[in-house]
């Protein structure tokens, strides 16, 4: 079924419609760019932090494990808002947009806020968690009291970048975006090293410079919003108060995607308590592994983001044939951009890996689990695409739950831990096996397509 499946979309490539590339193009560049650059960071972080040594790469990676779940919350709270304010703005309803912006801002701020706490008053528990090693215990903590209360910047910033993409401007947060992260990589240079007069602070200076990154893209993105009186710039005193209505209807649409995006990063960090059981060496081949991995689905995730943009303003805008037509040429061109990026990944691996001051058994770990993993990315790219770029764009946010979180928790977790934990299998055939949830996927996202029912017009 899923070879039937898969040729049937190749089947179908046409000249894609030069509307749909050329508005693609508007909001998907802007945020493959602006992913580049962040995962630019994380590996930069990474590579800085790793000549520390191993420990240092295994602890930081584990702490960043927190920022992990709780920026997931917020892109999922700001994708599930995205879907709205598309809509929204097609249909020119910019009062509902501010509503739905502040709504999701309060949101955001408060999980913020509760996860920031938890982590600077718990850091040793949760670094705990995952290894029982006391220098990765000691360096995880300090890095994760340090940076905790930055997530809250995070949160406001995750739903004005959201507002700027939504009304075709996803240039200006990829602009704040690499003048936030250009401060943390000199930050991290100046302070993990202890460079001139600055003090030689390890980890400690990886997280400061990160929580003042955080901070500064905050404030410009505020700035540039509200100086701009963009029409999804809510007012404090205006926009808050939200009748009952619009919650139930934020929550029938929105809450779903906001649950996948928590239950999939508590599934990722399951399989890190999964991967913990293979030891140090193993949990430090695995960051180096996604730290070199995320550049390689940065192309997929601008494509998916933007198709929730460029479809959801089309459905908004009274067109849902054009949409429809527009979501098969979206999958066509993802699954070759994935093909595409799976081959460089496996290509590349052996000279990205090399980069980092590992042992050669941690290194070889590493390549052998990128090669691997590069065989997923063309199912990736495809159930990427339909979740968040075709379900979330119409508004099927509670059967992309079901086919995201299926595959993740019904299959993936559950062979992770067999494989480490019964089998004691090595750290590349447990992505091999794991690779079974792309397969659900695929087969649940193929029924929905097939039977069109993805397609609901909220605006």
């Amino acid at each position: 079924m899923i070879i039937r499946t898969i040729f049937t979309i190749l089947s179908s490539v046409k000249t894609a419609d030069r509307g749909l590339i050329g508005r693609l193009s508007l909001v998907a560049l802007p945020i493959m760019f602006q992913n580049l650059l962040t995962s630019s960071l994380s590996f930069l972080d990474t590579l800085m932090i790793g000549q520390l040594g191993q420990q240092e790469i295994a602890a930081v990676g584990i702490a960043n494990q927190v920022y992990f779940v709780i920026s997931l919350l917020f892109f999922g709270i700001a994708s599930g808002t995205s879907i709205y304010l598309a809509q929204y703005y097609g249909a020119g309803e910019y009062g509902k947009m501010r509503k739905a912006m502040s709504f999701a801002t309060m949101l955001c701020l408060e999980g913020g806020a509760l996860v920031s706490i938890l982590s600077f008053i718990f850091s040793d528990a949760i670094i705990r968690i995952f290894s029982a090693e006391q220098a990765v215990i000691d360096a995880g903590s300090t890095y994760l009291r340090y940076v905790a209360f930055s997530y809250m910047f995070s949160a406001v910033s995750a739903t004005l970048s959201i507002g700027f993409r939504s009304t075709g401007k996803a240039s200006l947060p990829l602009i704040v975006s690499f003048v936030s992260l250009t401060m943390n990589a000199i930050g991290n240079y100046l302070l993990i090293f202890g460079i001139g007069p600055f003090p030689f602070l390890g980890v400690a200076g990886g997280a400061i410079s990160t929580f003042i990154a955080r901070l500064a893209e905050m404030l410009i993105l505020a700035l540039l919003a509200w100086g701009r009186h963009e029409p999804f710039a809510f007012s404090p005193r205006k926009d808050l108060g939200w009748d009952r209505t619009f919650i139930e209807s934020f929550a029938i649409t929105a809450l779903p995607v906001v649950l996948n995006e928590l239950f999939w990063s508590l599934g990722m960090t399951l399989y890190k308590v999964a991967y913990s059981s293979l030891g140090t060496e193993a949990l430090a081949a695995v960051n180096i592994t996604e730290s070199i991995g995320n550049f390689f689905f940065i192309a997929m995730m601008g494509i998916a983001n933007g198709a929730t943009i460029v479809l959801g303003n089309e459905i908004g805008s009274g067109n849902p044939d054009k949409a429809r037509g527009w979501a098969m040429d979206l999958i066509v061109i993802s699954l070759l951009t994935g093909a595409l990026m799976g081959t460089l990944e496996f290509l590349l691996a052996p000279l990205f890996a090399s980069w980092f001051n590992v042992t050669a058994a941690v290194a070889m770990t590493a390549i052998s689990a990128l090669k691997v993993s590069s065989f997923r990315q063309p199912l990736k790219s495809l159930n990427m695409c339909m979740i968040v770029g075709v379900l979330r764009s119409g508004g099927d946010t509670r059967y992309a739950v079901f086919a995201e979180l299926g595959g993740i928790w019904l299959i993936g977790i559950p062979l992770a831990f067999i494989g480490t934990r019964i089998l004691g299998l090595p750290l590349p055939w447990i992505y091999a096996i794991c690779a079974a949830e792309e397969i659900f996927q695929l087969i649940a996202e193929s029924i929905r397509m097939k039977n069109g029912r993805w397609l609901n017009i909220l605006a």
